[in-house]
């Protein structure tokens, strides 16, 4: 099963996301995540959502999602052609002795140290999900209180909706 990447332009009204979601749930897909915001027009959401199946099972969902009416417009983004992204917070051990070696770490990965008490750090890592997941391994040993993470978020490289037409479902 392949993971696939898509990105829906929706309306910004209450409950849209809720409509969406449960198109994956009512049809059985399952949704490996899933990120939200606001874009440059205030009248409109992404979705990015990661899903796994094969191109019939994602064609299939692009199908759906189609037909919904708060749904502008629908498309698969390729690793190709897109920029993927995910946001983490990790809080880890670090007592007095051991700080300096996790600041170390912390410090390879252009990350960030964004809280700091007497026996934690919390830090803020950006990147594609092995970045994230190579600096959690290195951090493990230390030991991790606790990893909050976005879930993917993804952009196309260039024009968003129309260099890549091919792959673009509208409404």
């Amino acid at each position: 099963m392949d993971k696939h990447v898509v990105s829906i332009l929706v309306e910004n009204n209450a409950g849209v996301l809720s409509r969406v979601s449960g198109l994956f749930s009512r049809r059985g897909y399952n949704i490996d995540s899933l990120s939200v915001g606001e874009t440059e027009d205030p009248q409109y959401s992404r979705i990015t959502v990661v899903t796994r199946g094969d191109d019939w099972v994602v064609e299939q969902i692009c199908n759906q999602l189609k037909k919904l009416v708060v749904v502008e417009r629908v498309m698969v983004l390729s690793p190709k052609t897109s920029v993927f992204r995910e946001l983490a917070l990790v809080r880890v051990r670090a007592e007095a002795q051991k700080r300096s070696e996790v600041v170390s770490i912390v410090e390879i990965f252009r990350a960030g140290i964004i809280d700091v008490s007497n026996d934690a750090l919390t830090i803020e890592v950006t990147g594609t999900q092995g970045k994230i997941k190579a600096l959690v391994n290195l951090l493990e040993p230390y030991g991790i209180l606790e990893i909050v993470r976005t879930g993917l978020t993804a952009i196309q490289r260039g024009d968003l909706w129309t260099e890549n037409e091919d792959d673009a479902i509208d409404e």
